[in-house]
Formats: structure tokens, sequence, C-alpha cells
């Protein structure tokens, strides 16, 4: 089916009537991490927790988390929109709201979820609205999107001081969607843990460098 948006604004989200309908069937990925060998599907170990974050493009943002100490396994795939089980494709055309998404498992015994959330403000830039750099559009977006009321207030709590400080060293609001973790749906193989699979990919997050304009921790 072709896809067309006839030149659509790609930083407004779609309204439900808008959005493209999807389909039933999930994604088919490869379930093995492609750099740990751990399954990226769950149910996993007791006693892991996850987390999800939307940085901009997804290569980097998973290539960031897979190598902090204590992150068990990371996927890529999309989140916080409209349309059931989006291709890629679909999510590029700004018509299934989705963001560009990366799935934590990690170990809380080993590091905490503030950690994490310093790994999320010291890699992107949380003032850009809908695009991170060059990368353009609503699957760009800034996102918290939280499993459980701690993670909620560790959240709001470090977005809180992260703003102060942005703010005053004269940069614009923080734009960061902090919100309910919704359905995530894996992205196609060949995008997980992408750079590891292609090392001179571009991608800005590790790649060309966007990152936080202020560090605070």
């Amino acid at each position: 089916m072709a896809i067309f948006n006839f030149g659509r604004d790609k930083t407004q989200m779609p309204s439900l009537d808008d959005a493209l309908p999807g389909r039933d069937l999930p994604m088919k990925v490869e379930k093995v991490h492609y750099v740990n060998g751990e399954s990226i599907v769950g149910p996993f170990a007791e006693g892991l927790q996850t987390a999800m974050f939307g940085m901009g493009c997804f290569w980097g943002v998973e290539r960031k988390f897979w190598v902090v100490p204590g992150v068990v396994v990371t996927a890529v795939g999309y989140s916080a929109g409209l349309t059931p089980n989006p291709t890629y494709e679909e999510v590029c055309t700004g018509l299934t709201g989705h963001n560009e998404v990366v799935l934590v498992v990690y170990d809380p015994q080993t590091i905490s979820y503030e950690a994490l959330l310093q790994v999320f403000f010291e890699n992107h830039d949380p003032t850009q609205g809908m695009r991170q750099g060059n990368d353009i559009g609503t699957q760009y977006r800034s996102g918290i999107y939280v499993y459980s009321l701690p993670q909620e207030k560790a959240a709001k709590a470090m977005a809180e001081v992260y703003a102060q400080r942005l703010n005053d060293a004269g940069f614009g609001p923080m734009t960061t969607e902090i919100k309910p973790a919704g359905d995530f749906y894996y992205a196609e193989t060949y995008h997980q843990q992408y750079l590891a699979k292609n090392p001179n990919g571009y991608c800005g997050i590790g790649g060309t460098g966007v990152s936080c304009p202020v560090g605070v921790l």
C-alpha cells in the first residue's frame, strides 16, 4: 500500500482520524541482541526492570545505553503513537504519531533509574521540540515513558533540575514529554543494534554529537 502525506507538517501530531491504520500482527524480529547475545524479547529475568526513552534517532540512542554497566539488553522500536504495529516507513510519514524509542532492560541492583535518566539528559538536546539536530519530525521528540510511579517522580524531579539549568544558561524551555509507557512495537531487525552492524552508519546521537547544551550532574 502506498503511503502519502501530501506535504503534511511532520512536526504536528496526527489526529486519530488522520493516523494510519496499521495492522494486527506484530513485527517479526531477530530475538538475539547482536552485541551481547541476550534476548531482546521478554519476559525478562526476575528482578530486572524496564525503562523507555526517546532522544532522536534510535540507532545512536541504543548504542549509548547498551554500553552502560547494569543495562542487560536494549531494543529499538516505536511507541507513544496511534498506529498499531507500524513499519519504519509509516513512522517516517508522521502519520502514526510514534516516537523512535529505546527499550532499556536493566538490573536495579547495579544501576539506578536516576543514573539512566542522567544518560538520557546528557546525550541529547531536550529543548528542540519535534526534532534533534537535522532530524525533524514527531518521531524525533524527547520523551521519557515511565513504567511506575517511582519512575515518574524521578523523571519529573530530574527534568526540573535540567530545565532550570538550561533556563539559567539562556536556552529555551525543555520540551521533553513524560508519559506512562504505552505499547512498545519492535522496529525491524535491521534497525536493532544498527550501529554495531554498521559501524560507519550516520546518527546524530553518538555520531555527530547532539547532546545536552548544559552539563548538570
